[in-house]
């Protein structure tokens, strides 16, 4: 079988030159960056192509050379590709469902530890010169995890290892999921309409397609508690952003921690990067050196898997 890889879009993921993408085929072309317009010519006679959230619409599929036999999303999520168009093209498509699960899973519970103490006030009154937390008293509040209630939508991979950290601080644990886990341990499932209602803090671990798409919205967020924190480290589009905004604001949330937008990077007049109960991150969650070697590791894995006649994590 022909084995040639081509790598569209190395610097989403390689943006520190620090990365081996060696292991990923005897004959591998790697690109920094691609437009759309210079896929088609840089895929010719590849057998597998890599993307790193680029969209890949139905239009470009309908591009690729008879050649291209596999897309690997270089990542968990994967709403960026067309996938009925590539099943139509006899093309197959594999993710990396869990090379990021304690990385991003660290972040939400950062998150959470950072707005339970106010956190990001208190470095912004340092950045202005305002000491008056060490020379007065604590300006801010400052608030225990334990004992607190986690809202986890979604129990895979990452929303599991979020659970576990939890629990180890001792927060009870509620999770709404399509599907009802035995092996999660003293957890309770119970409704969306429920999780919103009695957790202190909702974390989002669920994939971005046409049935979770805005599945935070105005009504959702009515829901939760005033002194309720909501975390975002899986997809911008979860959340109806505007709505959300409106909430803080209106402090009808106590905050929310955001690893993700609905646009990424956020428009320069976006309020979230200056609201005060907003702790927003630049999509980070997957980004550590050793999380992203592991990224390509696993990529590498899912190649030599199909060219082997036996593929994995595909997810059409």
């Amino acid at each position: 079988m022909n084995q040639k890889v081509v790598v569209l879009n190395a610097a989403k993921m390689n943006y520190d030159g620090r990365l081996d993408f060696s292991g990923l085929s005897e004959d591998v072309t790697v690109y920094d960056d691609s437009k759309p317009e210079e896929i088609p010519d840089r895929i010719q006679g590849a057998c597998a192509v890599v993307t790193k959230e680029m969209p890949v619409p139905a239009e470009l599929i309908g591009q690729f050379p008879d050649s291209v036999k596999l897309i690997c999303e270089a990542g968990t999520g994967y709403n960026n590709i067309a996938i009925d168009a590539a099943t139509n093209r006899g093309i197959t498509v594999c993710n990396v469902p869990a090379y990021s699960s304690h990385r991003v899973a660290h972040t939400a519970i950062m998150m959470m530890l950072c707005l339970s103490s106010t956190m990001q006030v208190q470095m912004k009154m340092l950045g202005a010169g305002d000491r008056t937390n060490f020379t007065d008293h604590l300006q801010v509040p400052h608030l225990e995890l334990n004992g607190k209630t986690l809202g986890v939508v979604g129990a895979g991979n990452i929303g599991r290892q979020v659970i576990r950290v939890a629990k180890a601080l001792d927060m009870n644990v509620l999770v709404y999921s399509r599907t009802k886990k035995d092996d999660l341990g003293d957890v309770t499932f119970v409704t969306l309409e429920t999780l919103l209602k009695e957790s202190d803090y909702v974390s989002l671990h669920c994939p971005l397609n046409a049935e979770t798409a805005h599945l935070i919205d105005e009504t959702a967020i009515s829901l939760m508690k005033p002194t309720a924190f909501l975390i975002n480290t899986s997809r911008g589009g979860l959340i109806d952003e505007p709505a959300l905004i409106r909430a803080l604001q209106d402090r009808k949330i106590a905050g929310a921690g955001l690893d993700v937008q609905e646009t990424e990077p956020p428009a320069d007049e976006n309020p979230l990067y200056t609201l005060d109960n907003v702790i927003i991150t630049p999509h980070m969650g997957w980004k550590g050196q050793e999380t992203r070697q592991r990224l390509v590791d696993v990529v590498a894995d899912d190649i030599q898997s199909f060219f082997a006649g036996d593929p994995i994590n595909v997810v059409n």
